[in-house]
C-alpha cells in the first residue's frame, strides 16, 4: 500500500516546524560541539559539560543559545528544502509505489546538494557567533580555574549576526557568505545518502503491522521519532570528520597560535600531521546528540502531517 502523497506546500510547513522544534531543544549541544571542533592544541574546554558549565558561568544562561537567532530564522527553508527535496525525488525515482536502494541514495545526495544554498550562510554566520565565547575566555590567563564573571568579559567584543554580514558583503559580496561551500557539499551530501535510505529502512519496520489501523500505510509516531534518531546518529558521527574541517573553514576569527586553512586539503592535512587523526573525530558525541533529537522530531512532526492540517484550517 502506497504512502499518501502529501503537497510541496505541506512539506515544506512540515520541515520548518520541526526544524524549528528541533533547533530549540538542541542548540545549547551544537554551540559545545562548534566550540570543541574549534580548539586546536591546549584548549579552553576539556568535554561538553565542561563547554556548557563555562558557558553559563561566564555567559549566562542564553550565552548557550548564541548563534540561535541565526538558526531559528533560517532553520525552516533549510530544513523544508532538505526534506521535501527528498520526497520529491523519491517519488521521481520510485516505481509502482517502491523506491530502489540506488534511487534512495541517489535523492538523498540530491536533497543534501539543494540544502546548501542555505545551509552554508546559515551555518557560516552561526558558526562566528557561537565560537565568540571560546575566544573572549582563551583572551584570559589559563590558569583561571573557571572563566572571569560576566562583568570582567563585558568588554569583549561580541559580534551580531548583522554586522559579520554586512562586513562579508562588503569585503567579498555573497562568495563570503558562501565560504566552504566545497566543504559543506563533502558533508551533507554523503550525511543525507546515508541519512535518508536508513530512516526509510527503519521506519518501514512492522509498517505492514499497521495498515488496518492507519489508512494512510504510514509508520506511528514513535518509530519515525526513533528511526529519525537512529539514522541521524548514525549519519552523522560517519561525516564527523568532514564537519571538522567544515567548522575549521567556516571561522574566521582565530584564537592564539591556532591555524589558518587555504583549503579543504590544506585543513584536513594539517589536522592530520599537528593534532592527530582523533582530531578528525572531535564533537563526534555532541554532534551525534544533536542529530538524533533534531532529525527524530523533524520525522516525527513530519509524519504528523502538520502541514496538511494547517493546510486544511486554511481552505
Amino acid at each position: 500500500m502506497q504512502e499518501k502523497k502529501m503537497s510541496l506546500v505541506a512539506k515544506l510547513i512540515n520541515g520548518g516546524v520541526a526544524g524549528i522544534v528541533g533547533v530549540t531543544c538542541v542548540f545549547p549541544i551544537d554551540l559545545a560541539k562548534t566550540r570543541l571542533q574549534n580548539q586546536q592544541g591546549v584548549g579552553v574546554y576539556k568535554g561538553m559539560l565542561d563547554c556548557l558549565t563555562k558557558t553559563v558561568r561566564s555567559e549566562g544562561y542564553f550565552g548557550m543559545y548564541r548563534g540561535a537567532a541565526v538558526n531559528l530564522t533560517l532553520v525552516t527553508p533549510e530544513k523544508a528544502i532538505k526534506l521535501a527535496a527528498n520526497d520529491v525525488f523519491r517519488q521521481k525515482l520510485s516505481k509502482d509505489g517502491k523506491v530502489p536502494l540506488w534511487g534512495e541514495i541517489l535523492a538523498g545526495s540530491g536533497a543534501g546538494t539543494c540544502q546548501v544554498v542555505v545551509t552554508t550562510p546559515m551555518e557560516m554566520l552561526k558558526i562566528q557567533l557561537q565560537d565568540a565565547g571560546r575566544l573572549a575566555a582563551q583572551r584570559w590567563d589559563p590558569r583561571y580555574p573557571t572563566p572571569p564573571h560576566p562583568s570582567m568579559q563585558s568588554a569583549a567584543p561580541r559580534p551580531s549576526a548583522f554586522h559579520i554580514t554586512l562586513t562579508l558583503l562588503r569585503a567579498q559580496g555573497l562568495r563570503g557568505l558562501y565560504r566552504g561551500t566545497g566543504a559543506t557539499l563533502l558533508r551533507d551530501v554523503p550525511f543525507s545518502m546515508i541519512y535518508f535510505p536508513l530512516f526509510a529502512k527503519l521506519n518501514a519496520l512492522g509498517r505492514s503491522g499497521n495498515l488496518h489501523g492507519n489508512p494512510q500505510g504510514r509508520a506511528p509516531f514513535m518509530q519515525s521519532f526513533m528511526a529519525g534518531c537512529v539514522a541521524g546518529s548514525v549519519a552523522a558521527v560517519a561525516v564527523t570528520p568532514l564537519d571538522v574541517i567544515k567548522t575549521r573553514l567556516q571561522t574566521l576569527q582565530k584564537g592564539q597560535g591556532e591555524d589558518t586553512y587555504t583549503g579543504i586539503k590544506d585543513c584536513a592535512t594539517r589536522i592530520l600531521f599537528r593534532e592527530g587523526p582523533m582530531a578528525f573525530l572531535k564533537g563526534a558525541a555532541c554532534r551525534a546528540m544533536v542529530i538524533a533529537p533534531l532529525f527524530g522530531i523533524a520525522q516525527g512532526v513530519y509524519f504528523l502531517g502538520i502541514g496538511e492540517k494547517a493546510l486544511s484550517l486554511l481552505k
